[in-house]
């Protein structure tokens, strides 16, 4: 893609994010999109053949975007419990001004469904959010059993995004209730490693590691 086309997706990206804050994802047109980006309709479909492509884009760049906030947030991160906080509030603030997009997008969770975070067309996206994860647990430098370290950093994935929900729905002012939440709730994933990491926990990983295997069948 030369420059001038790769600017013009950008624009085309851009005006659609900035109508599906200013008037919610379902009552965005391609039309309006396009008429936004100051393009014919024609050249938005080009670019973008459905409103679904354009999330797709825009989580793809959100990824590129974090990448550099995570590698400078975890840098300063000495425990499980701390990695945890920096990685959730960097995206919690990356994603504020598009809260009420994720919102409306959480109703899609269908893995049949292309924008779904379970399906198949968001699986790259996905797999690099879950390493993510195993670069938590990296650089906290917690001790994680042989056997449960290949499935660790799905368990974490998993639990932001039950947090991820929690944050899209909280209304207590700035969200305080859901970073609450994210302090409470990561100490306590700390404690909970460590303690599967004694001998002792070997038949609980087992069936966690079943139980992943179950879960993650089709992911």
């Amino acid at each position: 893609m030369n420059a001038k086309s790769a600017e013009t997706r950008a624009r085309i990206l851009d005006a659609a994010m900035e109508l599906f804050r200013r008037q919610g994802f379902e009552e965005t047109t391609m039309r309006e999109i396009a008429a936004e980006a100051g393009v014919a309709t024609g050249a938005a479909y080009y670019y973008f053949d459905s409103k679904d492509a354009i999330v797709l884009a825009f989580y793809d760049q959100s990824q590129q975007d974090l990448e550099p906030l995570i590698e400078q947030a975890l840098a300063g991160a000495k425990r499980l419990k701390e990695g945890l906080g920096a990685l959730l509030e960097v995206k919690l603030q990356y994603f504020e001004p598009n809260r009420r997009l994720l919102g409306a997008l959480a109703a899609h969770a269908d893995p049949d469904h292309p924008l779904s975070p379970f399906g198949e067309r968001t699986r790259p996206i996905r797999e690099r959010d879950v390493a993510s994860f195993a670069r938590v647990l990296e650089s906290s430098g917690i001790r994680v059993a042989r056997d449960l370290e290949p499935h660790l950093p799905r368990i974490l994935w998993m639990y932001q995004m039950g947090l991820i929900l929690f944050w899209i729905y909280d209304r207590s002012p700035a969200q305080a209730r859901t970073r609450t939440l994210v302090a409470k709730s990561g100490a306590i994933v700390e404690r909970l490693v460590k303690l599967t990491a004694f001998p002792l926990m070997r038949p609980v990983r087992r069936m966690v590691a079943d139980l992943m295997d179950t879960v993650t069948e089709e992911l």
